[in-house]
């Protein structure tokens, strides 16, 4: 069961994240209890069939349990969604919303900038599916309109995009989809609802890996599929017809996670605007990509259309010796190299967007590193990046 919870609009959203998805009308509970299930007994062979005066509730654990739709309720209320389906990760969310919306011989539109695996959905299954895919350049705006064929049937949009983190300008390319009856769809992890609800913009589907800053945490993987009323019905019925379930364990853990989102999110938000302003004067930096910082590109986009800024951003060194780079990362104290971010702790990787990128190449020369600001203190983050970046310019 996918429903919006009834927790007022009117509040603030930390007032609503503590109070909403908190399970089914009257229960004593503050946490929804974790309900691990596979059978669930009806009490009659007409209430099987759909005869009973009393429908059953429950059917089947995969198709719904008390701890997911309180879990499915939360994010389809943040999200202004008609409903929300969890899937068990991000890459499994983008995979499955694209499979709901499109058919052997369709045409999808996809952001060059679009997340490495979502990628590779397209070049492969959907390829074999039949599906053709053509990437764009992320800040085509309304001149998709010169892309769409008869038979695009979908453009999929990531804002700011993977790596780089361009901006594109949302509205101007879902009016122009709107307007040929093309369905959009967006991964909007970086951003979350919080900062960003792309159904108020004209988006038909959100996508989140919640693994990231819903969960919070880095122990649980967990992906979100929420819908407005032109593809809703097509996203419940691929989801229940792929199996698609996440163990209840993780989805509490997602709960708990959304409790504290708007608090770490606020975090997450000032220490990165500090790290990247103080990244941003130093002479190893070539350019540091924060569509919040107003040197960026996407700034005046990011302004009108954001709320916030996450913690995730990408910064470019000047040209050195790949080694350069190397001792760098690998003595920094505080950041670990690790996929994934979202979580409490802070992490570094130093990602080659030439090795993807079609429509258009990436050319800057320096290497490109990508920064996840956790919840230390920022004071220690920027000394352990100032000591790593002594070592980049003593190895070039």
């Amino acid at each position: 069961m996918s429903v919006k919870s009834q927790t007022p609009a009117k509040h603030a959203v930390a007032t609503r994240l503590a109070h909403l998805g908190r399970g089914e009308a009257g229960s004593p509970f503050v946490n929804p209890p974790v309900i691990h299930a596979s059978t669930v007994l009806f009490d009659s062979v007409a209430q099987i069939e759909g005869r009973a005066a009393k429908p059953a509730k429950w059917t089947y654990g995969r198709r719904g349990t008390p701890t997911s739709q309180a879990l499915e309720s939360a994010i389809a209320e943040l999200e202004g969604a008609e409903g929300t389906v969890i899937t068990p990760s991000g890459a499994s969310a983008c995979a499955l919303a694209l499979m709901a919306v499109l058919a052997a011989g369709d045409h999808l539109l996809m952001i060059d900038t679009v997340y490495g695996p979502t990628r590779n959905f397209c070049n492969g299954v959907l390829a074999r599916f039949g599906v053709e895919t053509t990437f764009f350049d992320p800040l085509i705006g309304a001149g998709i309109a010169a892309l769409i064929r008869p038979n695009t049937r979908a453009i999929f949009l990531e804002s700011p995009g993977s790596l780089t983190f361009e901006m594109p300008d949302v509205p101007a390319i879902t009016a122009v989809a709107r307007a040929h009856d093309i369905l959009t769809l967006i991964d909007n992890t970086w951003a979350t609802p919080l900062f960003f609800r792309p159904l108020d913009h004209g988006v038909d589907v959100s996508i989140l890996a919640a693994t990231k800053y819903v969960v919070g945490h880095s122990d649980a993987m967990v992906g979100t599929i929420s819908a407005g009323p032109r593809a809703w019905t097509r996203v419940k019925s691929t989801h229940g017809d792929f199996g698609q379930f996440t163990g209840p364990d993780d989805m509490y853990l997602a709960l708990r996670g959304l409790r504290t989102m708007a608090v770490r999110l606020a975090h997450h938000q000032a220490s990165t605007l500090r790290i990247a302003e103080w990244l941003a004067g130093r002479p190893e930096v070539e350019r540091v990509l924060y569509p919040a910082l107003p040197s960026d590109p996407g700034h005046a986009v990011w302004k009108r259309d954001f709320k916030g800024a996450s913690g995730l951003f990408g910064f470019i060194l000047r040209p050195a010796p790949a080694r350069a780079t190397e001792v760098f990362l690998d003595d920094l104290e505080l950041f670990g190299l690790g996929f994934s971010w979202g979580g409490f702790e802070s992490l570094a990787t130093a990602p080659n967007p030439r090795k993807v990128r079609t429509a258009v190449p990436w050319t800057e020369p320096g290497q490109l590193i990508r920064l996840q600001i956790g919840l230390e203190d920022p004071d220690d983050l920027i000394a352990d990046l100032a000591a790593g970046l002594d070592r980049f310019t003593a190895a070039s």
